[in-house]
């Protein structure tokens, strides 16, 4: 690892009470942690009987409350939104931290919750054409005062997008994880990021070198992202700092250069404490 430096960021599903949020916010930021992301669900999909607030709205006020870390969303759900609204929230987001807002974009996933609140959810290829429809948009008028698209389900016509982002660009993960949407990331994406094993993530990241082999973009300008999903893991990397390490070892010796964590529960946060001050800096 010698010369290259590991990112780390908390994943802080916000099923808990604004109060504690709050004091969990400020606990991982005074640890020194790079990000801290929430999730774009109507739902929790591991305990769907849980409270959950909604996560731009929940972005803005983190932004207010916080000084350092980045944020974000991992990752917005491009069926319960309109593009250009999600590009103007971004923007606004990204305003209220003074840049230190990450834009991260998926397809949408999870059935039941569509179901439930009645927002349509299309067949596979539909919804992965409307998400390439809308990542192209998004990233237009991002990148433009003006910007006209014309698509088969969006469009723009000589939309006027001021103000812009608040520096001079904002970076755009894309969740993926097939070939189809790996090619999106090698054509739109700052960062990739994927949740799976250690296998799984060795293939994709493959194809995410071929994808930008086939376009002319170097691999090395995407940064390549872990979504640390406990269940997905198969351990959990706040039980000691034994487990952090081998989940941390594993997986950059398959290309991750960044960990974005399922939050810790609160009886772990001694634990994780020892992590960010002892653990983590050697990944500095």
């Amino acid at each position: 690892m010698a010369g290259k430096r590991i990112a780390f960021g908390i994943v802080r599903n916000q099923n808990l009470p604004l109060p504690e949020l709050q004091r969990h916010w400020a606990f991982f930021e005074e640890l020194g942690f790079d990000s801290i992301w929430h999730a774009d669900h109507y739902q929790r999909p591991s305990v769907p009987d849980h409270p959950m607030l909604e996560g731009w709205t929940l972005l803005a006020h983190l932004a207010t409350v916080t000084q350092r870390v980045r944020l974000g969303l991992l990752v917005n759900c491009n069926t319960f939104r309109h593009p250009p609204l999600v590009a103007k929230m971004a923007v606004t987001v990204d305003h209220i931290s003074r840049g230190r807002l990450e834009l991260g974009l998926g397809t949408g996933w999870w059935e039941p919750e569509h179901r439930s609140y009645g927002v349509p959810y299309p067949e596979p290829k539909e919804l992965v054409d409307r998400f390439q429809e809308s990542t192209e948009l998004i990233t237009g008028l991002l990148t433009h005062e003006r910007f006209t698209y014309q698509g088969e389900y969006y469009h723009v016509d000589d939309a006027l997008f001021r103000p812009g982002p608040y520096g001079d660009r904002l970076p755009v993960t894309l969740g993926a994880h097939g070939p189809r949407m790996l090619g999106l990331v090698a054509r739109h994406a700052d960062r990739w990021n994927s949740y799976g094993t250690v296998d799984e993530i060795r293939e994709r990241n493959a194809r995410l070198d071929e994808a930008c082999a086939a376009i002319g973009r170097d691999p090395k300008s995407i940064t390549r992202s872990l979504y640390g999903w406990t269940l997905k893991l198969g351990a959990d990397p706040w039980s000691s700092e034994e487990a952090f390490r081998d989940i941390v070892g594993r997986y950059t010796e398959v290309g991750i250069e960044e960990f974005l964590i399922e939050a810790p529960h609160e009886r772990q946060f001694e634990m994780t404490g020892r992590i960010a001050r002892d653990v983590i800096p050697g990944y500095r």
